[in-house]
């Protein structure tokens, strides 16, 4: 069993543990980033249950450790008898043997400027795979945004493919240099000029139908306050020969649908609106789903007035040829760090009798969007609703943003006196006292800039732009039965902003040359929320939870907490004079891992010592079946898969 883990790349158990189904549904096969192009994460195999969980042995760990490896965030896939994964910050391909663990091939690129600079150096997710006339190729993005295809078997870089690279080291095909079809002045060596902007890549492409198409990442929009970038354009190649076929334009220019919604020139100049998170497909109606980012830079957007299409979007491309086919936009000149996370989910639905070709995408919002993957119309109805208008000078939101009606929401959305800690009066006295310098407020509380009118110092936004459903847990999907699963966690941010000019000095080396009028005001993703005076966090618990949804009718199956209360916060909630009875099981207030098979869902997961572990459920209603101990604790995903048994 193989599960991915925060410092060795991932864990091997006897049974294959991870997640996946496949088009044909084979077990012995983790052919996608999700296994299938739907990206379910479904396991097809009964072979493991739980009633043989606590069997669980660990066969061999494989460390990435001589590949610079830090996060392991990747999730390695499994094709044709052998494991393909990335390790390390300039992102090597491995092969792997799946019985012994044995380093079957390694690839390097060869070390240049671009990729050292790459924010997303050690996060490139896995790789993709292709097939050429029986043919098995391995495909990565890299760190520095270079196209790479080798021979799965061998680790060679594909003959008469791509282009010749003009820096040394580099082989003479199999590789395609990406900047070369954005469209902006660069050096092969250095890059696009900081000044300009960057663009790297987090998450491998999809191969559909003999297209290669590729997304690509920015610099975090919370670590810039300088408003130039280049957009993150969707660019599209021919798996057989690695010739260029198309590109999309994720900021439209004139002439094309959306260049509306920039006003002030913006789209001239800024950018970012990456598809930092994977792509899914449907390769039978050759589509291909595009999560995006929202525009440079997180938390202002004074500088580029409207709506901004099509930053915080899903996008469905033709695959063969870019064409969109539709588009839904999640959040209106977006501003709260609420880019799209995570890999579409595509789903077969019955809804009141009517079949739907669906696709299912969760936030960092708390809401799941569903769609006729088709078409785009929304299963369910999304209305557009009124939200507050910003006061920091220069800033002009949407009126209005969608809201989901159906499913219900997951996570805690915006903050009131009722969701904070308040177990005695003595808790709920201290947390209205934390507050009092803090704006409470709905899912679309705008950020509030330093010296403002009402004397405050940030505003609250939950569950925040690392909260909801995020990168290192991919949702899981069930097809058979039509249940999606999800991972998500409270983690509420204080949104404050101060002047450009400062917030610039606390980001040296960013992309761009002009200072926005505000920006974020602390080094990191934003201000933290008032911390308890107990120490604990401000709202009530749970902290992190385990959903389902019977995504036939949307009704919730279950919510449960993720792993055990830490033990950090038994000790408080005693000494506070709390019973267990009262606040019950917090969750570890982490995102898990997941994977879903015929017969139980998986995560990964700590017990409240710490002890990482393996927790069996019912798929059904969330009861902990089984559990074991486990080395690690996963990082991103699981996966699942029978190997010569």
């Amino acid at each position: 069993m193989q599960t991915v883990d925060l410092r060795k790349v991932f864990i091997s158990f006897l049974i294959v543990l991870s997640s996946a189904w496949v088009n044909a549904q084979d077990p012995e096969q983790w052919f996608t980033l999700g296994n299938d192009f739907a990206h379910t994460r479904y396991a097809p195999s009964d072979e493991l249950s739980p009633e043989n969980f606590d069997q669980l042995e660990v066969a061999w760990e494989w460390d990435g450790a001589s590949f610079g490896a830090v996060s392991g965030r990747a999730t390695p896939s499994l094709v044709d008898g052998l494991l393909y994964t990335v390790a390390g910050y300039n992102r090597h391909v491995v092969a792997i043997d799946p019985k012994t663990g044995e380093t079957v091939w390694s690839y390097r690129e060869p070390k240049t400027p671009r990729a050292e600079y790459s924010m997303r150096s050690d996060y490139g997710k896995g790789v993709a795979f292709g097939n050429i006339d029986g043919r098995g190729v391995v495909v990565i993005v890299s760190p520095g945004f270079f196209l790479t295809a080798l021979d799965a078997k061998t680790g060679v870089p594909l003959e008469n493919w791509g282009e010749p690279i003009p820096i040394e080291g580099f082989p003479q095909s199999g590789v395609v240099d990406l900047l070369g079809d954005l469209g902006h002045p660069y050096d092969p060596y250095e890059g696009i000029p900081l000044e300009t902007g960057y663009i790297t890549s987090s998450s491998p492409p999809i191969v559909v139908n003999d297209t290669i198409v590729v997304g690509n990442s920015a610099e975090q929009g919370y670590h810039q306050a300088r408003i130039e970038n280049v957009p993150g354009d969707i660019l599209a190649y021919d798996l057989r020969t690695g010739d260029f076929k198309w590109k999309f334009n994720v900021i439209p220019k004139p002439g094309e649908y959306g260049h509306e919604t920039w006003e002030n020139d913006a789209w001239e100049w800024t950018g970012d609106v990456s598809s930092w998170a994977p792509l899914s497909a449907d390769p039978e109606n050759d589509l291909v789903y595009i999560p995006t980012n929202s525009a440079t830079i997180d938390y202002y957007g004074g500088f580029r007035p409207g709506d901004n299409l099509y930053g915080a979007s899903i996008i469905a491309l033709n695959a063969s040829t870019g064409e969109r086919a539709w588009h839904f936009q999640f959040v209106k000149h977006e501003i709260w760090n609420f880019d799209t996370p995570t890999a579409p989910v595509l789903m077969d639905l019955t809804v009141d009798g009517r079949d739907i070709p669906a696709v299912v995408q969760a936030t960092k919002q708390g809401w799941l969007y569903t769609f006729n993957r088709l078409t785009g119309e929304p299963v369910w109805p999304i209305e557009d609703r009124p939200v507050p208008p910003s006061i920091v000078p220069g800033e002009v939101l949407s009126p209005t943003q969608p809201h989901v009606t159906w499913p219900e929401p997951y996570s805690l959305q915006g903050i009131s006196e009722e969701d904070l800690l308040d177990f005695t009066p003595e808790l709920k006295e201290q947390s209205l006292a934390a507050m009092e310098d803090y704006v409470m407020g709905g899912l679309f509380n705008p950020p509030i800039h330093a010296d403002n009118p009402m004397g405050k110092y940030a505003a609250m936004n939950c569950p925040g732009g690392a909260g909801g459903v995020n990168i290192t847990s991919p949702p899981v999907a069930d097809p058979v039965n039509n249940v999606f699963y999800l991972s998500e966690h409270t983690a509420c941010f204080a949104l404050r902003l101060i002047p450009g000019e400062e917030a610039d000095l606390l980001f040296p080396n960013s992309t761009g040359s002009t200072t926005a009028q505000y920006a974020n005001g602390v080094p990191g993703a934003t201000a933290r929320p008032p911390r308890h005076p107990s120490g604990l966090p401000i709202w009530k618990p749970p902290y992190s939870t385990i959903v389902a949804y019977d995504m036939d009718t949307g009704e919730k199956k279950f919510t449960i907490p993720t792993g055990e209360t830490p033990q950090r916060y038994k000790d408080v909630f005693e000494r506070e004079g709390v019973s267990e009875s009262v606040y019950g099981n917090t969750g570890t207030g982490a995102l898990v891992p997941m994977v879903v098979t015929p017969t139980m869902l998986v995560y990964s997961d700590q017990a409240s010592d710490g002890t990482p572990m393996l927790w069996a459920l019912d798929k059904d209603t969330g009861e902990i079946l089984a559990e074991i101990e486990a080395p690690a604790r996963s990082s991103y995903g699981m996966s699942s898969w029978t190997h010569d048994g």
